[in-house]
């Protein structure tokens, strides 16, 4: 394994479109959403560790969740979890570690990547991850992981991409294009030179500190400020004090859409973001009946193309549902029609009006 390779998981977000299993105190990306036996952000941790030291490898999380993160990850240096005092966005986090690295490596080669991805082709996900660091290692490039679609989806982001290539499977990134309607993502497939946005990137870190400096100077000033900082005991302090002077914004808008030198691969490895109930349902298998069912004591009498998340010691039964989102919970039960699952957050935001914070 390279010692210059690294690798920032993000694991900071709430994951308010998987409620009710995921809450502001326990997120999805500590939960077993799809009941492998093990937790998102284990999965994600354990591919990463196949090919990264284990050493190299980041969590950049909440504060809250950091003893979530100890529990989940025993064999990770505590060290190598990086707390936000609060939530920025990516670019915030991502400066974080870029900037811790770049004082403790200035030739760390790094992955970023959020905690709660699934990807099945773990093999093929491996060979472009290391496809891209190798290409990043010689070019002052920034790399994002783009994914071949499978179908016109309106949930994802969208790459264009130049037509010849740079190297072998690397191509210039011509466009980025935030979440279409249907009749222009079907354009988009129909095309042939657009990518789904997974939001994974490698780039050498003085590359993406360079790029802070050019696009994003109001958050570079205040890390640049505090650098000599990173990796001592003032860290922590530094970082409650670069946070509050930070814009909220992501690191696609703030530096991917903008940069000159931004590169994409195309990438075709089971990937899917786990970002709502129905990409939950696509990555399930599924009954006779086209139902994905999580859950060993769940009972679906004549209910088609459900997707139904419940505990194993409960016993469910779902009569004459079609096309339902059904999740159980010990103290809330979500009953909701899968076309409208882009409005999960809408509707927590109306529970937290009616109900306060109690089942948020």
């Amino acid at each position: 394994m390279n010692k210059n390779h690294y690798v920032a998981i993000m694991a900071g977000g709430i994951g308010s479109r998987f409620w009710p299993m995921s809450r502001t105190n326990y997120p999805k990306q500590f939960l077993d959403i799809l009941n492998t036996g093990k937790t998102l952000i284990q999965s994600t941790f354990d591919r990463f560790a196949s090919f990264v030291p284990a050493e190299n490898i980041y969590i950049v999380t909440a504060q809250s969740y950091k003893d979530i993160v100890i529990e989940q990850l025993p064999n990770l240096d505590p060290n190598n979890i990086l707390c936000e005092p609060s939530r920025k966005n990516t670019a915030p986090c991502i400066a974080y570690i870029s900037y811790k690295l770049a004082q403790l490596n200035p030739q760390a080669n790094l992955i970023c990547a959020p905690a709660d991805h699934i990807i099945s082709d773990e093999n093929s996900f491996v060979n472009v991850c290391l496809e891209a660091l190798t290409f990043t290692e010689n070019i002052k490039a920034l790399v994002t992981l783009g994914i071949k679609p499978t179908n016109p989806n309106t949930g994802y982001g969208y790459i264009q991409f130049e037509p010849m290539n740079v190297a072998p499977n690397v191509y210039k990134v011509k466009t980025f294009t935030e979440k279409p309607d249907k009749e222009l993502a079907k354009t988009f497939v129909a095309s042939g030179d657009f990518l789904w946005n997974a939001g994974i990137f490698v780039w050498q870190v003085k590359n993406i500190v360079k790029a802070f400096e050019n696009l994003l100077p109001e958050i570079h000033e205040v890390f640049d400020a505090e650098k000599e900082n990173f990796n001592t005991e003032k860290e922590h302090q530094s970082i409650e004090k670069i946070y509050p002077q930070c814009v909220n914004i992501s690191i696609d808008y703030g530096i991917m859409e903008k940069a000159e030198n931004v590169y994409v691969i195309p990438s075709s490895f089971g990937w899917s973001d786990l970002g709502t109930w129905a990409s939950a349902y696509e990555t399930l298998q599924k009954d006779y009946l086209d139902n994905a069912v999580a859950g060993n004591n769940v009972m679906v009498i004549d209910a088609t193309k459900n997707m139904i998340h419940a505990d194993n010691k409960k016993l469910i039964l779902i009569q004459g549902l079609e096309d339902f989102i059904v999740v159980d919970t010990k103290d809330v039960l979500l009953i909701c029609k899968k076309d409208k699952e882009q409005e999960i957050k809408e509707y927590v935001a109306e529970v937290k009006r009616n109900k306060g914070d109690k089942f948020i």
